[in-house]
Parts: structure tokens; sequence; C-alpha cells
């Protein structure tokens, strides 16, 4: 019974802020749960390090904003970090504009700017797209020069790779029309797989939660939606519009064209949830598990608080393990899904 009241009393710690009273000082600071979990994976106009003596460490990013009275502005994101105000510009706190780029205009009222700044997200999406093409565009320079070579160590690995989700995934599921969606294929899987691994890595340049942002897997999903319906066949189309099914079906009410219609906006809605909430998860299982160990110290004291760590750092030590599978699970999985999604647009005409 006791150790039941501990974890709803721990529960119930994480959703409200705790009060941290110090010994030695009547000075009250507040530790609130809910803004460590979502701030470290949320998006962001800086990369936050540590604090100092209460002065937060971080690595500002470039804002370029865009205002409807006074034209482009570019600076850097310190200007406007932790409360501050720059030319009227200032990140806000709540409200419909919450963690945005926000501006005061003649007027007074809190508008947002047209913001083209690069947030942590859009950094990781540089970031990764410049490593892909690091790693990719020797690797297919040498295979160019050497057909027949011998590849590097390197380019062994990659190929190891390429081949098997190219035999595993794409092929199956595409058969003779292979060839066709595998760079595609092939991009998205690397692309998700190494934002995977980097959102893993809690120092700067990485750490950005870009596969556990909602817009960024919907974009990705989207991609495969427009791929799988700007490539379908003729046959794809009539069995959508005019599936093999009685009339009665069809006429005078559409209900299968209707309900064909829908699925087809169903799988992208699949893929986006399920690679966002996957990875989402898995970054907030380990950063709750880092919060109980200040919850903890806070409201039972330093022992039972040191204990907590060593378990905690424990279990956090095991969820990263298990998040590196699940990052190449994930990749592999929205890689599968978007050849089967595309693979079933390529019905061939019944004889």
């Amino acid at each position: 019974m006791k150790k039941l009241k501990y974890i709803l009393l721990m529960c119930a710690m994480l959703f409200t802020p705790v009060v941290m009273a110090s010994e030695t000082a009547e000075e009250e600071a507040t530790f609130d749960p809910v803004s460590f979990l979502f701030g470290h994976v949320g998006d962001g106009y800086d990369f936050h390090i540590t604090e100092i003596n209460g002065h937060p460490i971080s690595v500002p990013l470039l804002v370029i904003a865009h205002s409807e009275e006074r034209g482009w502005f570019v600076f850097s994101s310190s200007h406007v970090a932790h409360g501050h105000h720059y030319q009227n510009f200032y990140i806000a706190k709540g409200g419909d504009y919450d963690g945005k780029l926000v501006e005061i205009n003649s007027k007074g009222e809190v508008v947002r700017p047209f913001d083209l700044s690069i947030t942590k997200n859009v950094f990781a999406i540089l970031l990764s797209s410049a490593i892909l093409l690091g790693i990719f565009l020797p690797m297919a320079r040498a295979y160019k020069k050497r057909p027949l070579g011998v590849p590097s160590k390197g380019h062994s690995l990659m190929e190891v790779v390429i081949n098997y989700i190219e035999d595993d995934v794409i092929k199956p599921s595409l058969g003779d029309q292979y060839l066709r969606f595998s760079p595609y294929l092939l991009t998205v899987f690397f692309f998700i797989l190494l934002n995977n691994l980097m959102g893993l890595i809690p120092i700067f340049p990485f750490g950005a939660n870009l596969t556990g942002n909602l817009s960024v897997t919907l974009v990705l999903a989207l991609f495969t939606y427009f791929v799988t319906n700007l490539c379908g066949t003729k046959e794809y189309y009539k069995e959508v519009i005019w599936p093999d099914v009685p009339t009665w079906l069809k006429v005078p009410l559409p209900l299968m064209p209707i309900i064909e219609i829908i699925s087809t906006l169903t799988k992208p809605i699949a893929l986006m949830i399920r690679l966002f909430a996957n990875i989402l998860a898995g970054h907030l299982i380990i950063m709750v598990l880092m919060a109980l160990i200040f919850i903890i110290t806070i409201s039972m004291g330093a022992v039972v608080g040191g204990v907590t760590a060593v378990v905690s750092i424990l279990f956090s030590i095991f969820m990263y393990c298990l998040e590196l599978l699940v990052a190449f699970i994930q990749a592999y999985v929205f890689t599968m899904l978007s050849a089967t999604f595309i693979g079933m647009a390529q019905v061939k005409e019944h004889h």
C-alpha cells in the first residue's frame, strides 16, 4: 500500500510544479517537470546545454523573420532567448504562440512575423542532409570510377545495408518496378534512421527530436502519399473510383468508391502517427526517468533521491540501448509500409 502511495505521488508530481526548498537558504525555486520534459523534446531557437549558477548555457541559432511593417530581420537567437526582447521581437511564453517568435507591431499588438528561422529541427534537417550527401556522393563517385573495384570498409558496410533493404523490403513489394522507386525509399530509410540516431545524442550539434515532431512525419508521409498516387497505374485508379464490386454498392450511392478514397487518405495518417508516437514515446520515457531523480530528491530527501538516481540511470541506459533498436525498426517499418503502399498502386491490368 505504501508503494502504491509513492507511485501515485510521483505520477501527480509529473504534472505539477514542485517547490525545491534549500536547507541553507530561505529562497524557493520551482522545478516544473512538464516544462522539463517537453522543453527537451520540442523544437526551439537554440540548443540548451546546461545552467551554471542560474545562467543558462546554450548554442544560439539564426533567426530569420519578416515583419509586415519593417521588412526582413536576421539576427542571433541569443538576442531573444530567455525572455529578452530585440527590435520588438521576442519568444512568447504561453498563449497561442507559446515557444514561437512574435513581434509587437506599431499598434501594440502581438503578431507572428513570417518566420524562416533556423530552429533545432531545421538545423537537424540541414545537418542530416549534409551527412547523407557526404556519405553517398563519394560512394557514388567511387563506384562510377571503379565499377568492379573493391569497395572500402565504410562503403562495404553501406552496401550491406542497401542490399538488405532493397532485397528484403523493396523488391518483394514492388517486383520488377523496384529500380524505379529504390532511390526514394532508400533516401527515406537513411534519413529517418540517421535522425533517429542523432536524436539520441544529447549534445550539440545533435539532440533535436526531429522524427518525434508531427510536422516532419506529416511531410514524410505526404511524400509517400504523392509518390503512391502520382505514380499509380490506370488499373489502380479504376479500383479506387470504380472497384470490382456489385453495382448496387456503387450506384446510386457511391459507397465503395467513398470507402476506397478514404482508405487512400488513412495510409499516410498511419505512417505519420506511427513514426511520431514511437519516437516521441521513447524520448519521453528517458526524460521521465531523469526527471524522477529531481522529483524524488526534492520530495523525499537526498538518501532516497540517491537510490532513485542509480535506478533511473540504469533504466535510462537500458532505454537508450532499446532506443537504438527502435531507431532502426521505425526506419525499417516506415520504408516497408511505404514500399507496400506504392506496390499496391502498381496494379497491372487483369486479362
